[in-house]
C-alpha cells in the first residue's frame, strides 16, 4: 500500500493515454483470466472485487452484489454469454476509473492505494 495525492485530472489523463491505459487493462484481464480462455467470467470478476478488498461489496448482501453484477453483464456483454471479452472489460474499467476520477473532483486528495490499483498507474 501507498499514500498518494491524486486528482481527478490526473485520472483523466491516465485514461487518455491509451497506450499506457490499454497495457494495464490488457495485464489486468490476463492475470483474472485465470483458466485463460480469453473472456473473464461472473466468477473471474468477482476475484477481482475480493482481490482488491472493495469494503463497499464486502458490506452488501450477496442478493445486492448479485444486482451489481447483473447490471454490468446486462450493460457490457453486449453478447449476452455470461462472459466479458477483453474489449468490454476496457469499457467497463474505463468507466469505473472515469467515475472515480469525477468522484475525486479537481482538489488532490490523499488516499491509500493498494499495490495492484489502477490508479496506482496514474501517480
Amino acid at each position: 500500500m501507498s499514500v498518494v495525492f491524486i486528482d481527478g485530472p490526473m485520472v483523466e489523463k491516465f485514461l487518455k493515454d491509451s497506450d499506457a491505459f490499454g497495457k494495464c487493462i490488457e495485464e489486468r484481464f490476463n492475470t483474472l483470466d485465470v483458466n485463460k480462455d480469453g473472456v473473464l467470467s461472473r466468477d473471474e470478476l468477482r476475484n477481482e472485487a475480493t482481490d482488491l478488498a472493495s469494503v463497499e461489496l464486502m458490506l452488501q448482501s450477496k442478493e445486492e452484489v448479485d444486482n451489481v453484477y447483473d447490471a454490468i453483464f446486462e450493460k457490457f456483454d453486449t453478447g449476452k454469454k455470461g462472459t466479458l471479452k477483453h474489449e468490454e472489460f476496457s469499457l467497463l474499467m474505463k468507466e469505473v476509473i472515469q467515475a472515480q476520477a469525477d468522484g475525486i473532483g479537481k482538489t488532490p486528495v490523499c488516499i491509500i492505494l493498494q499495490e495492484d490499483s489502477l490508479l496506482q498507474k496514474v501517480v
